[in-house]
């Protein structure tokens, strides 16, 4: 009788066990995003979220991670910083996250960084960007400048001539993408002969038109986004303004080549890593599964990919640290991992939390279609750990460098 009750004892015990053990499995990883599908930067910042649809749908229809399923919580910011903040704490706080992808303009980043460090959270920030963020927790998957500004300022001066004018966005990435450019003028023997800067909500443009017009540069140099700032180049083509343009994030973001009637984007000039016209076999099998997934994506531009690549890096960091524990994450994300993109091979610097890729320079025609002329392959992010030695691996920062 004993004996048969320690067997039963034995069983239920087991039974008891393999019930915790199956729910724990069940149990989803979280993934918290923060990307606007209204208000100024929901052109740019809607499909972000798509991508991280369907990159969700690949890990999981895979077996998930750890035999556990992806989950995301997306609440709509709407392109608010303030919004941003108060969604990223109920995401840490009420929904437990175990992760944070978050933010379209480096305003929504800086807006946001404070309370990841505050709470020890693990974020994404998924966009080329005006660069020199060092933070222990934030691992930033788009371009810094360079990666971008400097390969386009090189380009267009060996093309065009060294003048050159700067019509920046108002906020912290114009400003300190401005800042870059001057820079890389300097070091490829360039001058800026001017430069504005423009609040985010401007549309009319035919002031900044005239003086450019009047200082006869040798290209202009872009650093406007968002929607109202796209109004610049139908008013760019009115006024006969007939010089190249540089930049860092036209066409690859805002898609302005497919927006605008040719010739408005006709002589754009970009440094980047990806455009969803990348002609390569990797890139036209991704875009084929986003628009099966997603028929009606206006555009699948570079931050829309960033995103993509980011939810992969973050579910192979899991799978290798065995866990969802943010420091273990962390130490997984800094041993190297490496993942073959649509843009191609992107290895994650663990020094930075940048990613080394290859850098396109891309040409706009008269007809709005794009060329590829130029690639810079694997291209490190490396200012910060050689200009300021960075090294997140062995010293904790959370701080934004400037040039």
């Amino acid at each position: 009788m004993m004996k048969r009750l320690s067997i039963v004892t034995a069983v239920v015990v087991l039974l008891i066990t393999m019930s915790a053990s199956t729910l724990f499995a069940a149990d989803p990883i979280k993934i918290g995003i923060l990307e606007s599908r209204s208000g100024t930067f929901a052109l740019h910042a809607g499909p972000k979220y798509l991508a991280a649809q369907l990159a969700v749908s690949e890990i999981n229809d895979a077996g998930g991670v750890l035999g556990r399923q992806l989950e995301l919580i997306a609440p709509d910011p709407q392109s608010d910083n303030r919004r941003f903040q108060e969604l990223a704490r109920r995401l840490i706080l009420r929904d437990e996250v175990d992760v944070l992808f978050a933010g379209f303009a480096s305003a929504a980043r800086e807006a946001v960084r404070p309370i990841i460090n505050e709470y020890e959270m693990l974020y994404f920030y998924n966009n080329q960007y005006e660069g020199g963020v060092a933070d222990k927790y934030t691992f930033c998957t788009g371009p810094v400048p360079e990666q971008q500004i400097e390969p386009v300022i090189e380009y267009c001066i060996e093309q065009f001539g060294p003048k050159m004018y700067i019509l920046a966005a108002d906020y912290n990435f114009g400003q300190l993408s401005a800042k870059w450019t001057h820079v890389f003028a300097e070091k490829y023997g360039g001058e800026v002969i001017g430069e504005e800067f423009i609040p985010l909500e401007v549309t009319q443009f035919a002031s900044s038109i005239e003086r450019i017009q009047q200082a006869k540069p040798d290209f202009l140099v872009m650093y406007i986004t968002g929607d109202p700032h796209a109004s610049f180049y139908p008013q760019a083509v009115a006024a006969g303004l007939n010089i190249p343009f540089a930049t860092s994030i036209n066409v690859a973001q805002g898609y302005e080549h497919k927006r605008f009637n040719p010739p408005a984007l006709g002589g754009m000039h970009i440094g980047v890593h990806y455009v969803e016209e990348l002609p390569t076999p990797a890139n036209e099998e991704f875009v084929a599964r986003f628009r099966k997934m997603f028929p009606d994506v206006p555009y699948i531009g570079e931050q829309t990919q960033n995103t993509y690549v980011g939810i992969h890096l973050y579910a192979q960091a899991v799978e290798k640290a065995g866990t969802t524990d943010i420091p273990k994450v962390i130490e997984a994300l800094e041993s190297g991992l490496s993942f073959d993109a649509p843009e191609g091979k992107v290895y994650l610097d663990p020094k930075t939390h940048h990613l080394v890729r290859d850098v396109r320079i891309v040409v706009v025609d008269d007809n709005h279609e794009l060329h590829f002329p130029k690639t810079y392959p694997q291209v490190w992010p490396d200012w910060l750990s050689k200009e300021k030695g960075v090294d997140l691996t062995k010293k904790a920062e959370s701080i934004q460098y400037e040039p």
